[in-house]
């Protein structure tokens, strides 16, 4: 599993999230991937493309997770 550092940031956007990891071409392609329900977060479908991902949370896409941290 990936890990994702928030740097001092309260969050980061779902889409912008895919973009930072390399999988999503670009923000409209990670936002079509999210609305599509092809995002989990914890294990459950995320939808919203800007949903806000915090400390302690995995994101997974397509085989791929991340855990977000501080």
């Amino acid at each position: 599993m990936e890990i994702f550092y928030l740097e001092g940031h309260p969050h980061v956007a779902l889409c912008d999230l895919l973009k930072f990891q390399g999988w999503s071409e670009s923000g409209a392609s990670a936002k079509a991937v999210i609305v599509e329900g092809l995002v989990e977060v914890n294990g459950q479908i995320e939808t919203r493309k800007r949903y806000k991902a915090i400390t302690g949370q995995v994101v997974t896409f397509n085989g791929k997770s991340v855990h977000i941290k501080e």
